[in-house]
């Protein structure tokens, strides 16, 4: 069995990959002021709700975008399974041609969804990470990473909007009715979910401008299944996609 652990800005997921099946999805929040120890214990509890035994993880690979959280898990790992846990970053094979200005600035997570794409995808491909942040990431038709868009996730304007503003509530990530809002609720409801969706198809098209070509769209994290419905162009929904570029990954290294 393979334990794959992919930390990021709001919260970890873990897999455990039984040979080719992904038997087991759990999250936890991500909280920078834990300790390798109190980390190791909540995994444990995890893998015990799951009927899954440490003495049954062959290995473990993690992606991170919080570097103070990832030594933390390398060592709670390492407790609990025995062994070192791989770490996606500068130096592991991965097969990713990246040709940013310096790929070693390319995040983990952009470096595992690339890798799972390209094993699953038809090339070009555009990959849309609606997480904390909103991370859209390009592969060419040669399988290399070209580079990206980052903008502010739909939460994060949504903690802005409240935050800054004395008279706009808190309200829940979902598209109202019509574009149109008639109230203050449905108008952020419209500006928030609708208005992100517009920013993935009008960047699609300006990406495939470049490009000169149709790419695949495919797209995870969170709030993906209430936005992209609401775009115009046919988007596919994988919420494992990091996992899945983990546990190949994993096996370019071993």
């Amino acid at each position: 069995m393979l334990l794959v652990i992919d930390i990021g800005n709001s919260n970890i997921t873990l897999g455990v990959y039984d040979a080719d099946r992904l038997s087991v999805v759990a999250r936890i929040a991500t909280d920078t002021h834990k300790t390798k120890d109190q980390y190791a214990v909540e995994l444990l509890n995890i893998l015990r709700l799951y009927h899954v035994s440490p003495e049954d993880l062959d290995g473990c690979a993690i992606s991170s975008v919080v570097p103070v959280l990832g030594n933390a898990l390398k060592k709670a790992i390492s407790h609990i399974i025995g062994k070192p846990p791989l770490v996606v970053g500068p130096g592991v094979k991965t097969g990713l041609n990246i040709q940013i200005d310096n790929p070693a600035q390319l995040g983990a997570d952009l470096v595992v969804g690339a890798v799972a794409a390209i094993e699953q995808y038809p090339l070009p491909c555009i990959i849309f990470d609606l997480g904390t942040a909103t991370t859209i990431a390009v592969i060419d038709q040669n399988g290399n990473y070209l580079g990206g868009t980052i903008s502010a996730g739909v939460g994060i304007s949504l903690e802005a909007l409240t935050s800054r503003t004395s008279q706009l509530p808190q309200i829940s990530i979902e598209a109202p009715k019509n574009v149109i809002g008639s109230n203050t609720i449905d108008a952020m409801k419209s500006g928030l979910v609708l208005g992100c969706a517009a920013m993935l198809d009008g960047l699609t098209a300006r990406i495939e401008a470049q490009l000169g070509a149709t790419a695949s769209l495919v797209a995870t994290g969170g709030l993906c299944p209430e936005v992209i419905r609401h775009c115009q162009r046919k988007i596919i929904f994988n919420d494992h996609l990091l996992l899945q570029g983990l546990k190949i990954v994993y096996e370019k290294n071993n």
